[in-house]
């Protein structure tokens, strides 16, 4: 394209993106600054829909943006410098929540208050889980919380009920056992070493070997290498001209409630070096019904050998430039947060 093209071309994506009707020449050249006539853009939009950049839905209709078009749109919004107005008060919310899935929780509600769109944020966890501490309390009708606090900041809670009753001291000599013999360990290490020390025919004999046997066989310190994903704003689709039937809406929603689908639309589209943005215009090669959504998104590596995915998830006649610059501070807020 030449520099007009692309200048007349954005003009009329961002006015579909406003008011999602198509773009008269009138309209693009009331607005342009060199004073060009209707004619003139007329046949620069007749060479942008020759070029694959423009559609007419009716003869007598203006124009309306392709997915060709948004692709060329949104990396010119990349290239562009970000502004830093809202690192600041991003970070500080982040900062005022403590666990790992709290932050994934309240990033994912961040991205959708400031765009308006889908927040989707997930927590990868680090392949080698690394102890930092366990707490044992005791509850009601003989249950156990168990609550194993990981290095990389993964917090994982489990309530088991139990046939015998372990007494409050019985359980802080257990988590003081574990605490201080296995802070620091990697899971597969402790398994190992516990395995060993609980089949010693002496643990049968030792009071708290054998309470540990217990909440051992309760799944105490089995931890899922799953990643943690929160999404928010799926009802923001609501009402939006994504030319789905009803039939198909609903299997669009119905594909945004499986985390796993969700997770691999992340992975597969954020492969870029890590706090680098993405940018796919149209999925439908993840589903049917996405065909009409957009996704921009960010890896940002943590300490501990976590990482994260932030991402926007939204109609192709979103907003990119506020939802570019949130995804962009957010991810940057979240890593700049210690684990």
């Amino acid at each position: 394209m030449t520099a007009r093209e692309q200048e007349v071309l954005y003009a009329i994506v961002e006015s579909y993106i406003q008011t999602g009707e198509p773009v008269a020449s009138r309209t693009i050249s009331r607005r342009w600054k060199e004073n060009l006539s209707a004619a003139t853009i007329r046949n620069v939009m007749a060479d942008l829909v020759d070029t694959g950049y423009l559609a007419q839905p009716h003869t007598s209709a203006g124009r309306i943006p392709t997915e060709k078009a948004y692709h060329s749109y949104v990396q010119s919004l990349a290239r562009r410098k970000l502004l830093a107005n809202e690192f600041e008060r991003v970070r500080r919310e982040l900062s005022q929540v403590s666990t790992m899935e709290a932050r994934v929780e309240c990033s994912s509600h961040i991205l959708t208050e400031m765009t308006r769109s889908i927040g989707i944020t997930a927590a990868i966890p680090a392949f080698r889980q690394t102890l930092d501490r366990v707490e044992l309390i005791g509850l009601a009708e003989r249950r156990i919380l168990m609550i194993v606090v990981l290095r990389d900041g993964t917090v994982r809670n489990r309530v088991v009920a139990l046939d015998e009753l372990i007494a409050p001291e019985e359980l802080t000599s257990i988590r003081n056992y574990l605490n201080q013999n296995f802070g620091g360990w990697t899971l597969s290490e402790i398994h190992t070493d516990l395995k060993r020390r609980l089949e010693r025919g002496s643990a049968a004999y030792d009071a708290l070997l054998k309470k540990l046997t217990l909440l051992y066989s309760k799944g105490l310190l089995d931890v899922e290498l799953t990643p943690e994903i929160h999404m928010e704003g799926t009802s923001n689709l609501v009402g939006l001209d994504l030319r789905l039937t009803r039939d198909k809406l609903r299997e669009l929603f119905h594909a945004l409630e499986e985390k796993k689908r969700i997770f691999e639309l992340l992975d597969r589209f954020l492969e870029q070096p890590a706090g680098e943005l993405a940018i796919q215009v149209g999925l439908a090669d993840v589903h049917p019904s996405m065909g009409q959504l957009s996704l921009i998104g960010i890896s940002i590596p943590l300490t501990g050998g976590l990482s994260a995915k932030l991402a926007v998830l939204g109609p192709m006649r979103m907003n990119y430039g506020k939802a570019i610059s949130a995804v962009y501070h957010v991810g940057q807020a979240f890593g700049s947060l210690p684990v």
